[in-house]
């Protein structure tokens, strides 16, 4: 699949590899979160365009903060956080205990020299899904390449913390549609 990327989406995708391996994490995964981190980076691009004619440019820090306080809560999305709390489970107080007793991060899988690693960064299900969906995006949109622009797209189809946190800055599918291909290109891959 990846000899249909283009030259940006290949760059993303290398973009979250550099993610993970300064990030210290302990599971090594490329995860949805760092294909966002790295299409936040760039700057060449139809999703970077795309992001920065939604008005992202300015909020790209609230975004990875957003992702930073979603990886502390274990990536719960603020929608999983407030279910819990209607059944009288108050996420940001388990985060704060955990964190008391194992050190900031904990959840986050933030174990620096724990663990069993490899040495080889790999995708995990999420990134591997969005990697599908970006295809499937790429040929609703008669696209004959990957771009991108069609990994931003697949983000936002994927339910989870990055869809999540896009949203909450006013970036869905629908709207980056609207931007990348004007109101002809609803096509939606699911």
């Amino acid at each position: 699949m990846f000899e249909r990327f283009t030259k940006d989406a290949r760059d993303v995708v290398k973009g979250a590899y550099t993610h993970v391996e300064g990030s210290g994490e302990g599971g090594q995964c490329v995860e949805p979160e760092h294909l966002l981190l790295a299409l936040l980076d760039r700057e060449g691009g139809r999703g970077p365009f795309a992001l920065a004619a939604l008005g992202l440019d300015e909020r790209r820090e609230s975004v990875r903060e957003a992702l930073r306080d979603a990886r502390r809560r274990a990536g719960l999305t603020q929608a999983e956080t407030d279910a819990l709390a209607g059944l009288g489970i108050d996420v940001g107080e388990i985060v704060a205990r955990v964190e008391e007793a194992h050190g900031v991060g904990a959840l986050a899988g933030d174990r620096k020299g724990k663990g069993r690693w490899s040495g080889r960064v790999t995708f995990g299900r999420g990134a591997k899904e969005v990697l599908e969906r970006s295809l499937r995006v790429a040929l609703a949109q008669r696209d004959r390449h990957i771009g991108d622009e069609h990994l931003l797209l697949a983000l936002t189809l994927r339910p989870g913390v990055p869809a999540e946190v896009l949203a909450d800055h006013g970036v869905t599918y629908e709207s980056l549609v609207r931007v990348l291909y004007g109101s002809g290109g609803e096509a939606k891959a699911g």
